[in-house]
């Protein structure tokens, strides 16, 4: 099938639904993770997002064209609604690198810099990106958990989302979505996130764009379904298919003498498919 847009997928996600729903988005690092991806999409009936992040791409020797290619060959050879998209880029070369290789949006990342610097770059981005039809997503409040950043408490005071600033981030940058601190962080490994839901829907009523849950691996399944209800229209998934994948491989190799990478890999792949579809399910 071709390629959709993320942007397309998340205007799209509530139309004719009888609730609140939300598009799925899931991290690719290797081939096995898009692959499982799809197969998971294909499973749940529903469609999903595969994202590529700048740190996969530092992961494959920096260039973006293999993994991308990959990527969105397995993306057409399903019969899943699926999109690609560029994630968590701070590096202008990499961004600038989203529209040759087929992406149809990208997140570029500057919540790093102080309020202003962000602004003044994430407008210069969406400027790039709209002159190429590519639909931009940034950032606004600290999600924490990144790679190579110091542990971050996502319930510390100056941590989560302003609405009001949002509203003025949005309208000052003209992102087409908006990700926000709301409780979750990147990287967990263990399900207790615990997210504020008032400040949710008070982002909702402030921000006209669509809202991003970033690290949402460690967000129960019920606080995700609230999360989706109080107004999360993209939900990202990366450590929990990084979780499935290593226990997978490490069940096989403990029970089996094996050294086809095949036989192991397959059984991550199972279990990355089987955790797509059940996040699928959940906020879909």
């Amino acid at each position: 099938m071709p390629l959709v847009t993320t942007g397309e997928l998340v205007e799209g996600a509530r139309a004719g639904a009888p609730g609140p729903v939300a598009v799925a988005a899931f991290n690719v690092i290797t081939l096995e993770h898009a692959e499982a991806i799809a197969q998971g999409a294909e499973a749940a009936g529903r469609p999903a997002v595969l994202q590529i992040s700048q740190n996969a791409v530092r992961f494959h020797g920096g260039r973006l064209g293999p993994v991308a290619a990959a990527t969105a060959a397995v993306a057409r050879a399903s019969s899943a609604r699926l999109a690609l998209h560029l994630d968590h880029v701070d590096d202008v070369d990499l961004l600038r690198a989203a529209h040759p290789e087929g992406f149809g949006s990208v997140m570029f990342d500057a919540s790093k810099l102080p309020y202003g610097d962000n602004v003044k770059a994430t407008a210069a981005a969406v400027r790039w990106g709209h002159e190429r039809g590519i639909w931009v997503e940034a950032e606004l409040g600290r999600v924490g958990g990144k790679a190579g950043e110091p542990p971050l408490d996502a319930h510390a005071p100056g941590v989560r989302t302003d609405p009001a600033e949002a509203a003025a981030y949005v309208a000052e940058t003209g992102v087409d979505a908006l990700a926000v601190a709301v409780g979750s962080t990147h990287a967990m490994t263990e399900r207790t996130a615990a997210l504020d839901h008032a400040l949710i829907a008070r982002l909702r009523e402030a921000v006209p764009v669509p809202l991003v849950l970033h690290g949402s691996s460690g967000v129960p399944d019920e606080e995700l379904r609230r999360a989706v209800a109080a107004g999360m229209a993209k939900i990202n998934v990366g450590t929990a298919l990084n979780t499935a994948y290593t226990a997978a491989v490490r069940a096989f190799l403990t029970a089996h003498t094996a050294v086809d990478p095949r036989a192991y890999l397959a059984s991550a792949r199972d279990a990355m498919a089987d955790t797509v579809a059940r996040f699928l399910r959940v906020v879909s």
